[in-house]
């Protein structure tokens, strides 16, 4: 005779969970035939794994220049470029220069176009200031024990740092009305700044490919190759064209025509400096990509619980994000 939990073993199924790490498995029992079988597995996930999923599908929906802090570099190069854009277009409708490749500071050296071509380079000394920034926070994080990359990566940011600092003085020295100090300006924007991308394409070499693919560093070394050799057109034929051959009025002159003397090598001059431009655009849009993997935090460390308090006390920290992703 079999006892009732017999009874109850052979026609029913006892049902079993099993749970490893994600996974849950249900077992069920059949009495009939004395053994365990496999019901169905599927994954559970404790609310951190539900939370990390949920960042990872909202890191997919989102735009690409709202991943990271991609937006900082494309930020950079199109306000820039609009400094240049608009400075350009009020320039020659008000024929305050000529419309074939003058250069870019003649676009804004008389009023109103100095007005805007100053307020928005400022600007744009800003966002290249923290371009330059995370790009230094970043390389150190993902090299923290590597000691030549350290010593080259704080190099960078010092060249970076006075290329900065040279694109506000040429914003707000015109050249007609303080050429040397426009001019030292324009050294430390252009000099340093081609520095700055060649250490950069160093630190690249260095990295890859281990922290990326040898295709950004062949990506940067051209776009350093491209601003070399504009670099050094410019120079060449800008220490000619200053020499004192060709006038003495050149510094003031805005208006040229194909018959005046050194209008090639000015020309020439133009186009290199334009040219060497577009490489320093082109150099932080490769940057995009790399931004797109990190973001910075702000941390609020209080010394009191009021601001009356005047000795320190152990309060809770706040850590934000330095920009809010909605923006």
């Amino acid at each position: 005779m079999m006892s009732t939990s017999q009874k109850w073993l052979r026609f029913h199924y006892l049902e079993e969970a099993e749970h490893i790490g994600g996974l849950c498995r249900s077992w069920k029992y059949n009495g009939e035939q004395n053994g365990w079988f496999l019901l169905c597995q599927k994954l559970r996930f404790s609310e951190e794994d539900k939370t990390k999923q949920t960042s990872n599908k909202d890191l997919f929906e989102m735009w690409w220049f709202q991943q990271g802090l991609s937006f900082l570099p494309s930020a950079l190069v199109i306000w820039t470029a609009a400094a240049f854009i608009f400075s350009y277009i009020t320039a020659i409708t008000l024929h305050h220069v000529d419309p074939a490749l003058p250069y870019i500071s003649d676009t804004g050296t008389v009023a109103p176009e100095k007005c805007l071509f100053g307020a928005m380079l400022n600007i744009a000394a800003v966002l290249c200031i923290a371009t330059i920034y995370v790009r230094y926070k970043q390389v150190h994080a993902l090299n923290p024990e590597e000691s030549r990359i350290i010593k080259l990566n704080k190099a960078g940011l010092v060249l970076g740092l006075l290329s900065c600092f040279g694109l506000t003085v040429v914003a707000n020295f015109q050249k007609t009305a303080f050429f040397i100090v426009h001019v030292c300006g324009a050294v430390l924007t252009f000099g340093m700044g081609s520095l700055y991308m060649f250490v950069q394409t160093i630190l690249s070499y260095q990295m890859q490919p281990k922290i990326h693919g040898k295709q950004v560093f062949w990506i940067r070394l051209l776009v350093v190759i491209w601003c070399g050799v504009s670099a050094f057109s410019m120079l060449t034929c800008s220490s000619l064209l200053y020499s004192g051959n060709f006038g003495t009025d050149i510094v003031q002159k805005l208006h040229w025509n194909p018959e005046d003397r050194g209008y090639v090598l000015h020309m020439i001059t133009t186009a290199a400096e334009w040219s060497m431009s577009f490489s320093f655009f082109g150099f932080f849009l490769t940057y995009i990509r790399d931004f797109q993997k990190i973001s910075l935090r702000v941390e609020a460390n209080l010394h009191g619980l009021t601001l009356y308090d005047t000795a320190p006390c152990p309060v809770n920290n706040e850590r934000t994000r330095l920009l809010s992703r909605d923006l």
